[in-house]
């Protein structure tokens, strides 16, 4: 008799459970170009163009255009209020663009391990054209660099941590709760004055509408010009 009713239940079991989680991967390649720099004393600024090629590194998948103005604390922590625009374009309909006012803390916290350990806070308000709400979201990442010879900046070994989490739901898709990770590896070069190029894979996770999980494998080149 439980054998029967187990093999009556069973598919009612399994019509109930949820569908799994599907996942998607992409090959995408991102540059960021940055200027930054004092505009006067403990006054200073940045600046950054970021266009992000993907669909298996064949359109451009966003671009982004983002700058802040800050005030050093001291010579550690630098607070900076900021705006950016981002365009998504969309295949054969109207573009969307998105526009952010964040609030950002440096903290260069130290230099463990014979390299430098620093700290990057972000509030981000969001709005976007495809909806009316407003969206905060908090970033933070973790950042790690070690000369790879003793007494000398040339090159770097390099990884860092980012993680974002939505603080609310909006009406364009945004949902409260974890909403990606970044990480990468890569190497640091140092170029005349104090400007240096970044170059290294970044793994782009993201946790999509309706538990799906997409995972984009980043190629990223970042030149800092500091002046």
């Amino acid at each position: 008799m439980c054998r029967i009713a187990l093999s009556l239940l069973a598919p009612l079991a399994l019509s109930a459970s949820p569908l799994r989680a599907a996942t998607s991967e992409d090959e995408q390649f991102w540059l960021n170009l940055t200027s930054m720099g004092s505009i006067k004393g403990d006054l200073v600024y940045f600046a950054e163009i970021q266009p992000r090629v993907g669909d298996g590194v064949s359109r451009i998948d966003q671009a982004l255009f983002r700058g802040a103005l800050g005030w050093k604390l001291s010579p550690a922590v630098t607070l900076y209020q900021g705006f950016a625009h981002v365009v998504v374009p969309v295949d054969g309909g109207h573009d969307v663009n998105e526009e952010r006012g964040f609030q950002q803390l440096n903290w260069t916290m130290g230099k463990p391990w014979g390299g430098e350990l620093s700290s990057r806070t972000r509030l981000e308000q969001r709005w976007r054209s495809d909806g009316d709400d407003m969206g905060w979201r908090l970033r933070e990442m973790l950042r790690y660099e070690k000369p790879l010879r003793a007494g000398s900046d040339a090159l770097n070994a390099l990884v860092y941590a980012e993680g974002f989490v939505a603080l609310n739901d909006t009406d364009w898709g945004a949902r409260g709760g974890f909403d990606q990770l970044r990480s990468f590896v890569g190497a640091e070069l140092g170029l005349p004055g104090a400007s240096t190029l970044e170059v290294g894979y970044l793994n782009q996770l993201i946790n999509q509408r309706g538990g799906d999980t997409r995972v984009n494998h980043v190629a990223a080149v970042t030149l800092f010009f500091r002046h």
